[in-house]
């Protein structure tokens, strides 16, 4: 099939969590289908790591994003439906490359990544589209602004959270197919929307060969690890809830323990975490492999934010025991192959009680590892969204 995907983001190098999904499902779904793929950039750096992706793409081609604070983006949010997330992403030069594209390139279907990207198809598009919605944006900036300290400013956002919610319906309302990370984020796009929608889950994956560690019986060195990228507010509110109310819990049992929290574009405040006790702060590593191969547990005390989580994944891959709430879980089917809870008081008992317990910890990483190797590779993810391309290569508009 000849497929047109957008995405806000050039899925490469493989910094979020977004570039990698996008990444090796490009990867994989090359390997049977033409795809051209539009791209938002940052800066004119990122225009190095194209000839990456045209080992899996037709064509590929990226436009420059304005800058987050830029006044254009500021006037549309202000006196304009949108809300400042899409005002970021329209952008005139792409919206006539898409037309121009759509009318000679004879295409089967659209793949578009998050809603936000969607304002620049035109009106008049006859080719079926696909949304993926990596996470349901507008619970997301929702509980962001439930919890700012920020209170002058808490009208404007709600509204600008109204907005984002408005438009996200609509886009679920605009797409022939639409893909979710989670049954409970598929539930949610069902219950907001009363037109009946075509979802399917499609979770996200793991380089299960990347991430696979020598069976090895890892040191009793009783390090708690902590990974995340740090443009992503929900991992700051997890870093700060795990040093400030997790913690010291498990440093008050076992004060031997040691607290190492490893991200990309890590803020002033995440970098004074490493002034508690027995933390230590790290930022762009390089390679997280010997980071997971060092580490006793990971803790992921994730409190907002939808989707499947890569730190998680990875974590299971590698074999590694995961201690995490709900939310850290949503979206994969973990049948007791992680210790799950919701307070701080349980988050640290569950990291304490497999620090303390090798054969629980030995248990819990080998359930886990199979569950990941069967389940959420990419090539198993990659084929659950070849049946949807398939469904909606049947669809006339």
């Amino acid at each position: 099939m000849k497929i047109l995907m957008l995405t806000p983001y050039l899925p490469y190098p493989l910094h979020s969590g977004g570039q990698i999904r996008t990444y090796n499902l490009l990867k994989n779904l090359s390997q049977k289908h033409q795809i051209t793929l539009f791209s938002f950039i940052r800066s004119d750096e990122e225009k190095q790591y194209i000839n990456e992706l045209k080992k899996f793409c037709y064509q590929v081609k990226v436009f420059l994003r304005r800058r987050p604070w830029d006044i254009r983006n500021l006037l549309l949010a202000a006196f304009t439906p949108y809300p400042f997330l899409v005002s970021i992403y329209l952008s005139r030069k792409l919206k006539q490359a898409i037309a121009y594209e759509l009318s000679v390139g004879n295409y089967d279907l659209i793949h578009a990544e998050t809603f936000y990207v969607m304002p620049n198809l035109p009106k008049t598009n006859s080719v079926p589209t696909l949304l993926v919605e990596q996470t349901i944006e507008y619970l997301v900036y929702q509980k962001f602004v439930e919890t700012t300290r920020l209170w002058f400013l808490k009208p404007l956002l709600y509204l600008d959270v109204i907005k984002i919610k408005l438009w996200e319906k609509f886009f679920w309302r605009q797409a022939a197919w639409l893909a979710a990370m989670s049954e409970s984020d598929k539930k949610i796009m069902q219950q907001q929307v009363a037109k009946k929608l075509k979802i399917n889950i499609v979770a996200n994956g793991v380089d299960t060969q990347f991430f696979t560690q020598p069976s090895s019986i890892r040191q009793a060195n009783s390090t708690v690890l902590f990974v995340g990228n740090f443009k992503w507010l929900p991992n700051k509110d997890a870093a700060k809830f795990l040093v400030n109310q997790i913690w010291p819990k498990i440093l008050a049992k076992l004060p031997s323990a040691k607290l190492l929290i490893v991200g990309r574009n890590p803020t002033p405040d995440i970098l004074k975490l490493d002034q508690a006790p027995r933390v230590t702060v790290k930022s762009d590593v390089a390679d997280i492999r010997p980071v997971l191969k060092s580490a006793s547990v990971l803790l992921a005390p994730i409190r907002n934010g939808r989707g499947t989580k890569y730190k998680v994944l990875e974590a299971m891959a590698s074999g590694l025991p995961v201690v995490t709430t709900k939310l850290g879980i949503e979206g994969i089917n973990c049948q007791d192959s992680v210790l799950v809870a919701e307070t701080s008081s349980g988050l640290a008992a569950k990291t304490i009680k497999v620090l303390s317990n090798n054969q629980l910890s030995r248990y819990l990483a080998a359930k886990a590892k199979k569950i990941v190797y069967a389940q959420y590779n990419w090539p198993i993810i990659s084929h659950q969204l070849d049946t949807i391309y398939q469904n909606l290569g049947k669809i006339k508009l």
